[in-house]
């Protein structure tokens, strides 16, 4: 009975370190699981990434907007695609965007059309500057003074003289009231005290037709709307805005070189990220769009469709925009410019 009693003793402490140790594997399996799960949600992105980008597909900013996000794509190993959203001169999807969820898995594709809009028109649903994060500029277009060839101007002295010796003779185009393109000429009346006169169009490519057909006698447009008129000298260009020549148009001074330093209005396309999206998934974002853009590919396919690549970091950007948004609330101060 005694050796029955001691044999069961052992069974029993036998059978307790067995369970024991059987917990403990459990319990760590467990908390490995765990941590893969965490590591899992946490992990930015591990779904589909969507970038809305609030205008026509087709366009500058649709090119350059799809060129990033398919390289995103390849990088991530995630589907990044870009909805169009047009209407209501971008506010329409910009709109939507605000109300996304701030994850990072819907971004923004503004340009500087944004930043004159916050000015241009009153009781949006969104604010520009508080409802959505800067991530990155990804390019600038410049601004490209051109006119029709019957103009005997060929340079921006010779046509600031020859606007001063006519005044309000000379129509300008653009694609519509506020845009870039008209608050350029707004900007070139002032600094020269010139006295054009603005012709507002349903769209870029109808002024520039105008253009070339000889009912208006200039635009500034974007230099991406305009090259093509140039090489095939339908049109005259006389000089552009940014603190280089373009290598599309590289017989084309700056106005800077022309004597006009202060006429250097661009626009740019950056991406943004809703506003309350969590500071590291920002980081990433900014950082990874920046390594997408610095890429030569992706440099050379932006020059193709006439901007400079910029790709800069969102602190960088950030400062661009504290700046950028006053300037163009001023202009369409002093223009007088009205939402249509």
């Amino acid at each position: 009975m005694f050796l029955q009693h001691i044999l069961t003793q052992q069974l029993k402490e036998a059978l307790v370190n067995i369970l024991t140790t059987l917990n403990r594997i459990t319990v760590t399996a467990l908390l490995l699981l765990c941590g893969f799960a965490c590591h899992a949600q946490t992990a930015y992105p591990n779904k589909l990434v969507r970038i809305i980008l609030p205008y026509a597909p087709g366009g500058t900013t649709d090119m350059v907007a799809r060129t990033v996000a398919q390289q995103l794509s390849i990088k991530w190993g995630q589907p990044v695609i870009v909805e169009n959203r047009p209407g209501g001169n971008g506010n329409i999807g910009t709109a939507e965007a605000a109300k996304a969820t701030p994850d990072g898995y819907t971004l923004l594709m503004a340009t500087s059309s944004h930043a004159i809009n916050a000015s241009l028109y009153k009781g949006l649903s969104f604010n520009f500057a508080k409802d959505f994060t800067p991530l990155s500029n990804l390019a600038f277009a410049p601004l490209l003074l051109v006119v029709n060839p019957s103009l005997k101007a060929n340079t921006v002295k010779e046509f600031a003289e020859y606007v001063r010796q006519n005044p309000q003779k000379l129509n300008y185009g653009s694609g519509g009231v506020g845009t870039a393109a008209h608050l350029a000429g707004e900007l070139f009346n002032s600094e020269l005290g010139a006295q054009m006169t603005h012709v507002a169009y349903k769209g870029g490519t109808l002024a520039t037709n105008d253009l070339v057909g000889g009912q208006i006698q200039l635009m500034f447009a974007n230099l991406p709307e305009a090259i093509a008129q140039v090489k095939g000298a339908r049109l005259k260009a006389l000089a552009l805005t940014g603190e280089a020549r373009s290598p599309q148009a590289p017989d084309v001074p700056t106005f800077a070189e022309s004597g006009y330093p202060q006429i250097n209005l661009k626009s740019w396309f950056g991406l943004f990220a809703i506003t309350g999206t969590p500071p590291a998934i920002v980081a990433k974002l900014s950082g990874d769009i920046a390594t997408v853009v610095a890429q030569p590919d992706v440099q050379n396919k932006l020059r193709d469709f006439g901007t400079e690549p910029v790709g800069n970091s969102q602190a960088v950007f950030q400062t661009f925009l504290a700046s950028d948004l006053p300037m163009w609330a001023k202009l369409v101060q002093q223009s007088g410019a009205k939402a249509e």
